[in-house]
C-alpha cells in the first residue's frame, strides 16, 4: 500500500494535504510533517497544507485557506490525514481533486478516498506518516521530524496511552535522530496562560462526579467568555479530570457557537460505540460525539454510567 501511495504522489505536480476540523497536534503534525517530506524529496512539486488553524500547535505553521482556489484542485492529488469521517474533513473541496488518498488511524464511520490506508491500532497518524517515509526510502529533515514528533507526543499523551509499542519508540527515535529539540517542544506544549490556569481551577471545582464512576464538566459559552480563553484551550482540559481514582469514565461537554460537542475519554470501557449513538466516533478509549441540545446531557451521562458500571462488573465492552 505504501508503494501505491508513493506512486500516486510521483504522478501529480500539485498536492494538497488536508486534515480534520478543529485540528489537534497529530493532525497538524501529519499535515506539516508530510508536506516537509514531500518538499524535501520532490522540490519540483507544488505542495499545500490546507484547512483549519490550531492555536495550540500553530508553531508548526498555518494552513492555507483563502488562497486555495477551486482551480487548484483540477488535476491535483488530495491527501487527507488523521480524519476518520468524510464530514470531518476541514476543507470540503478536497472531493474536487483528481484523486484522494486517506491516511488515518481512526475507526472509520464513513468510507471515502480512492486509496485508503488505515492502521486503527497505531497511536497516532504521525507514526504512520513516519513509517511511510522510512519504508518508502524518503528523506526526512529537521522540519519534518519536529512536526511528526510533535504529533506522536501529543496523541500518545507523551507515550502514556494505549497503542504505544516498540514500533512507536523506534520511529520516535528515528525522528529524534534528526536533532528534534525536545526542550523547545516541551516549552511550546507545557507553558499556559494565566487565564487557562484559572480555568483549570474552575474545572476542578465544578466537575460533576456520578455514582456510576463518570466525571464530567460542562463548558458553556458563558464560562469560556468569563475566563477569556479560546474554544481550543477550553476543550483541551478534558484530561484534567482523567486521573481521579474511582472515575475511569470522563468527558467534557463543549458548547461551540453552532453545536455541542462531547470529548469522551476512558481508562475502562471502550467508548467509540457510545459515541456512535450520538453521531460521533473515534478510538476505543478516546472519541467525540455531539448533542442536539443540552436537554440530552442527562441521557448521555446515564448511558455512559451504565456502560462504565457494566464494564466494571463484567469486564466486557458489548453493552452497546
Amino acid at each position: 500500500m505504501f508503494n501505491q501511495i508513493l506512486e500516486e504522489i510521483k504522478k501529480y505536480n500539485r498536492i494538497l494535504i488536508h486534515g480534520h476540523i478543529r485540528p489537534d497536534g497529530d493532525c497538524y503534525g501529519s499535515q506539516f510533517g508530510l508536506a516537509a517530506i514531500l518538499k524535501e524529496n520532490f522540490p519540483e512539486k507544488e505542495i499545500h497544507v490546507v484547512g483549519d488553524t490550531s492555536g495550540f500547535v500553530s508553531f508548526l505553521g498555518i494552513p492555507e485557506k483563502e488562497t486555495i482556489t477551486d482551480e487548484m484542485y483540477k488535476g491535483a492529488l488530495a491527501i487527507v490525514v488523521d480524519t476518520g469521517s468524510a464530514e470531518r474533513v476541514s476543507e470540503p473541496r478536497y472531493v474536487m481533486a483528481d484523486k484522494i488518498i486517506k491516511i488515518d488511524h481512526h475507526i472509520a464511520q464513513t468510507q471515502y478516498g480512492d486509496i485508503v490506508y488505515v492502521e486503527e491500532e497505531a497511536p497516532s497518524c504521525c507514526q504512520i506518516v513516519t513509517k511511510f517515509a522510512v519504508e518508502s526510502g524518503l528523506r526526512l529533515n529537521y522540519e519534518a521530524a519536529f512536526a511528526l514528533y510533535t504529533g506522536v507526543v501529543t496523541d500518545t499523551g507523551r507515550f502514556r496511552f494505549r497503542g504505544v509499542d516498540s514500533e512507536t519508540m523506534m520511529l520516535a527515535a528515528t525522528l529524534l535522530s534528526y536533532g528534534v529539540d525536545v526542550e523547545k517542544l516541551d516549552n511550546y506544549l507545557s507553558v499556559e496562560t494565566m487565564d487557562v490556569v484559572k480555568l483549570k481551577g474552575y474545572v476542578l471545582q465544578n466537575a460533576v462526579f456520578t455514582p456510576d464512576g463518570v466525571a464530567y464538566i460542562k463548558m458553556t459559552r458563558d464560562v469560556i467568555s468569563q475566563y477569556n480563553v479560546t474554544d481550543e484551550e477550553a476543550a483541551s482540559l478534558v484530561g484534567l479530570i482523567g486521573s481521579i481514582e474511582g472515575y475511569p469514565a470522563y468527558c467534557l461537554f463543549m458548547e461551540y457557537p453552532n453545536e455541542i460537542r462531547i470529548r469522551i475519554r476512558s481508562r475502562g470501557p471502550r467508548v467509540d460505540k457510545l459515541a456512535n449513538r450520538y453521531g460521533g466516533g473515534g478510538h476505543e478509549k478516546a472519541a467525540g460525539a455531539h448533542l442536539d441540545s443540552w436537554d440530552e446531557l442527562d441521557t448521555f451521562i446515564k448511558e455512559f454510567g451504565e456502560l462504565n458500571r457494566y464494564y466494571q462488573e463484567t469486564g466486557k465492552d458489548d453493552l452497546f
